[in-house]
């Protein structure tokens, strides 16, 4: 595995990006991890780096974002972002800016958190949309991309979402009888997901790499 290697994170406010942020800092094989945010973050570590951005006008730090690997868990919900155009500012737009900039600057690989449903043809704005920004990053020439498509999260979220409570504690009931093709459909931990981003950037591999969350689990298991 390569050693001395600088991460980007994007999303690093988020359930799967405060996770993430804490493993690549604890991971020894990154000696630097940047976060793109829009207000820094309460945490400090010797080997973090906030770099405070406008999203919108991303060029004008575009000389600040360097590093080996990108890791993007950006997106918002259709109650934080009820405009569909900002919506897709968030979910579409700034991953996919982020990338061509990184890229030009040396990066790699890039890491997208993206959703079980994401389809390009769909008829649902959400799912559509994620499919889309899956599209369009397959067409950057990184030397490797992974797509995580992970179900239902179970973990701390930055906001409380009733309904989704509810629903990780019916899944805590129903996750043993989804078997089979239905596993795909279990709800997983945010750490899993976080583990199995850090441990695919230290591969070596070439090319594009889609990770249904049933495959998240199991590379997790054997981490």
């Amino acid at each position: 595995m390569t050693e001395h290697r600088k991460a980007i994170l994007v999303g690093a406010s988020g359930s799967i990006g405060r996770s993430l942020l804490q493993d690549l800092l604890d991971d020894i094989h990154y000696t630097e991890v940047l976060v793109l945010v829009r207000k820094k973050l309460t945490i400090q570590h010797p080997k973090l780096n906030q770099l405070v951005i406008d999203f919108d006008r991303l060029n004008t730090f575009a000389a600040d974002i360097k590093g080996n690997a990108v890791f993007c868990c950006l997106g918002t919900t259709k109650s934080q972002t009820p405009d569909q155009q900002q919506y897709r500012q968030i979910d579409y737009q700034y991953p996919l800016d982020v990338a061509r900039i990184a890229l030009k600057n040396g990066a790699e690989s890039y890491h997208l958190v993206s959703a079980m449903g994401a389809d390009e043809t769909s008829s649902f704005f959400y799912n559509r949309t994620k499919g889309e920004v899956e599209r369009d990053l397959k067409a950057i020439p990184f030397k490797s991309i992974h797509i995580y498509r992970p179900s239902l999260l179970d973990g701390e979220r930055s906001q409380k979402r009733f309904g989704e409570s509810m629903m990780n504690k019916l899944m805590h009931i129903i996750n043993p009888l989804l078997v089979g093709k239905w596993r795909k459909y279990r709800s997983i931990k945010v750490g899993a997901v976080a583990k199995v981003m850090v441990a695919q950037s230290l591969n070596d591999q070439k090319g594009i790499f889609t990770h249904p969350s049933d495959q998240i689990q199991a590379l997790s298991d054997v981490l």
